[in-house]
């Protein structure tokens, strides 16, 4: 059985989530395509103290790049991406539609707890409402549906819930955001492209097989729980799966540092060195199996949102920092579009991170305040790194 050392897992895992591809000088749809096979997946998530979840691993993987690309892949036709429950809310691509049938159907006859109590009379409603108007928000939704209490008492949560059950379910599709981070939702024949509906419905087995195969992709080398994790499926599902794609050769069993029970896809790259600069969203499909990235990067790492702020250790919104294939430090980022600044209320380095870490820190907050169009970096005094890191960032302000 082949063994591999864990800075080759670090590597191979790095190398598969894209971050030795070569940055374009301007990226485009090709380039924001090339990203999203390598993530398979982009976490949805509204918070915006720094930029909202789903934008941040491509910048991390692309560089500058211009919002629209995504919103315009998202949704506009003809859409490269849609959303849907494929790790939580999350962008996929578009062709993975018909391999979601299964678990559309599976929220279909078997519900969700926000299906309990569902109202028929409401959903055909709304479904009426959708097939006549077109994209339409819940809100807009409320406000032109019949005013008849007996069927739902006005409650515009309730038609909200019950746009996500039907979501949920594949009977309504999102065909976009607004500028306030609403969902509009539509049918799923105005979503998807007419090729990709047109498709023959996997069965239960093949789906499961291709999301587990497309968590190999985007993992390098996983655990069975890391592949199970990615497309949030059961062990159920993903055990067969697994099994199935030992047998033909596509997944390897492989231990790392002598562990056992991993598996390294055969088209898996294993390079010998990364030169990867990069910050990574809490959200970002690198570092979201806490497990995995405790494995892998020694990196202990906790979203502290919804954490007291007394009991907080290490801030807010606090992003890894990735440089080479390790996990050098962290930082707290709020972007204050109001003033301008990108604010770094503290700043960590991990044990044995290397001398050049708050230089290359710099570098890379400086790119990523020109990208949020913030004019200023301030650093705050809280972490043992800040002090070399707010000299950094002077130097590289004088420079410029």
């Amino acid at each position: 059985m082949q063994s591999l050392s864990r800075a080759q897992a670090r590597r191979i895992a790095v190398a598969a989530q894209g971050f030795l591809d070569p940055r374009h000088a301007t990226p485009d749809l090709r380039t924001l395509g090339r990203t999203v096979r390598r993530t398979g997946v982009l976490q949805i998530d509204s918070v915006n103290v720094l930029q909202r979840a789903h934008y941040m691993p491509l910048f991390s993987r692309m560089g500058p790049y211009d919002t629209g690309l995504l919103d315009r892949a998202s949704g506009r036709a003809p859409r490269r991406l849609v959303e849907y429950w494929a790790h939580v809310a999350a962008f996929m691509p578009v062709d993975l539609w018909p391999h979601m049938q299964h678990r559309m159907r599976h929220y279909r006859e078997g519900g969700h707890p926000w299906m309990d109590g569902r109202n028929s009379s409401l959903a055909d409603s709304l479904m009426a409402e959708l097939r006549e108007r077109g994209r339409r928000t819940a809100r807009d939704l409320d406000d032109g549906l019949p005013r008849l209490k007996q069927h739902w008492g006005w409650n515009w949560s309730e038609a909200k819930k019950e746009l996500e059950c039907l979501f949920l379910a594949g009977e309504v599709a999102v065909a976009g955001r607004t500028p306030q981070f609403e969902r509009l939702y539509d049918l799923p024949e105005r979503v998807i492209p007419r090729a990709v509906l047109a498709q023959p419905v996997p069965t239960d087995a093949e789906a499961h097989r291709e999301l587990v195969r497309r968590a190999a992709v985007s993992h390098g080398v996983a655990t069975a729980r890391d592949l199970r994790d990615y497309y949030r499926m059961h062990h159920s599902q993903s055990g067969p799966a697994i099994e199935s794609l030992v047998e033909e050769g596509e997944l390897v069993e492989v231990t790392v540092e002598g562990r056992p029970g991993y598996y390294l896809h055969r088209d898996a790259r294993i390079p010998r060195r990364v030169e990867a600069r990069a910050l990574l969203s809490p959200f970002d499909p690198l570092v979201w199996e806490r497990g995995r990235t405790e494995a892998l990067f020694d990196f202990f790492y906790r979203i502290e949102i919804y954490v007291p702020e007394h009991k907080r250790v290490h801030g807010y919104y606090v992003l890894p920092f990735l440089l080479g294939d390790r996990i050098v430090g962290r930082v707290d980022l709020k972007a204050d579009r109001r003033a301008g600044i990108l604010r770094v209320h503290a700043a960590y380095a991990e044990p044995g991170a290397p001398a050049e870490t708050a230089e290359q820190l710099a570098l890379e907050l400086h790119s990523l305040a020109g990208w949020l169009g913030l004019a200023d970096i301030s650093v705050a005094s809280r972490g043992d790194l800040s002090a070399a890191l707010r000299a950094e960032v002077r130097t590289a302000d004088a420079a410029s």
